[in-house]
């Protein structure tokens, strides 16, 4: 057998593997992360459920002031809607689903682009003179593709820096207006 044919052998082998163990990988995903913030529920609640406030503390706003951003639906609600365009962080859609005052904010992400969607999640706990625990989770499922099933290792590496970044800047924001 030929050295090009044997590489050849060896690629593609290399292949069926690589998308036989994507078939083992788990379809779903979880990034989660928390911080506690020196302010009251209210207060963090009220930049969490106001989807106009998000440019303040989202590090996506940071890294792209010239991203476009509308708003939809009743403001601070469930159905309030927020649709963005931009170059560098890609475009969405993000809509609130659920609501609970001051504990609890859901909401529906996607991604257009890349026929992506996922739920959001933010829970406001009190912890006594420390403040609140802010606890922020995405979770999403990528399907039965061997090949996305692999981002869903990634997954944490990937969004799980914005999400810290994004909370110390909440922090930030909220602790400033106690």
């Amino acid at each position: 057998m030929s050295a090009l044919k044997k590489i050849l052998v060896a690629v593609v082998a290399l292949l069926i593997i690589a998308v036989a163990v994507g078939f083992t990988l788990p379809k779903e995903y979880e990034v989660k992360r928390s911080i506690v913030i020196k302010a009251p529920a209210q207060t963090i609640y009220s930049n969490v459920v106001d989807l106009k406030s998000w440019p303040k503390w989202g590090v996506w706003f940071k890294r792209d002031p010239a991203m476009e951003v509308t708003y939809k639906g009743p403001d601070r609600a469930i159905g309030m809607r927020s649709e963005w365009v931009s170059e560098s962080e890609g475009s969405g859609q993000m809509e609130i689903t659920e609501l609970e005052h001051n504990k609890k904010v859901v909401y529906s992400l996607y991604f257009p682009e890349f026929e992506m969607g996922s739920t959001g999640l933010f829970e406001l706990e009190p912890i006594g003179d420390e403040g609140t625990r802010v606890t922020w989770i995405d979770k999403g499922k990528v399907g039965n593709n061997p090949v996305e099933r692999y981002f869903v290792l990634m997954m944490d590496d990937m969004i799980g820096p914005d999400f810290e970044k994004g909370l110390e800047n909440l922090k930030t924001v909220s602790e400033n207006q106690s």
